[in-house]
């Protein structure tokens, strides 16, 4: 769930009533796709409920399984290229889906909230990259002393925000799940 805390410690209060307002939520069944290697998507997507799995075809198989908060498409709508992996459902799973053109619409209209858009991606993509880079370090051994922070802690500027997404979080789902 950490990914979209990022991104709603970002937003304001407006900004997060305008997404719920302007996407869908869809029932994805399990074994189905909600992305296809190779194929355009213009959706970006937040798992509410479920789980997918995230895989490369050839023999690199599963690379990463979603759950509740996780994004999805966030780098086809960055960069409008088909995304290069497939996200399959391995449970029934409802996930909230914002056109991106809706998204594009919006950004032309409100620059202050594209700015907001923009920089919660921006972190969103950085802890990703981190996780990454640490997860190749494959000899790397951290350490425990609590006075230095790890890289994959939360930054202490970003904790401050976080309390307020996961309740913003716990809202939209309650809404979206009653619809």
């Amino acid at each position: 769930m950490r990914k979209v805390l990022y991104i709603l410690s970002e937003f304001k209060d407006q900004d997060i009533d305008w997404i719920a307002g302007v996407g869908d939520k869809q029932t994805v069944r399990a074994g189905e796709s909600l992305v296809r290697s190779g194929e355009q998507i213009d959706s970006l997507y937040i798992v509410l409920n479920g789980r997918f799995e995230v895989s490369i075809g050839g023999s690199a198989g599963v690379i990463a399984e979603l759950g509740s908060g996780e994004i999805v498409g966030e780098l086809s709508f960055l960069d409008s290229r088909p995304p290069s992996a497939d996200v399959k459902a391995t449970e029934d799973s409802i996930v909230y889906s914002i056109p991106a053109r809706r998204l594009t619409s919006k950004f032309r209209t409100d620059e202050g909230f594209a700015a907001r858009f923009y920089r919660a991606l921006g972190v969103l993509l950085s802890d990703r990259l981190r996780d990454t880079s640490s997860q190749l370090a494959y000899g790397a051994v951290k350490s425990l002393d609590s006075d230095k922070e790890e890289f994959s802690e939360i930054s202490p500027d970003l904790l401050d925000n976080m309390g307020l997404a996961g309740q913003r979080f716990n809202d939209i789902l309650s809404k979206l799940l009653s619809k």
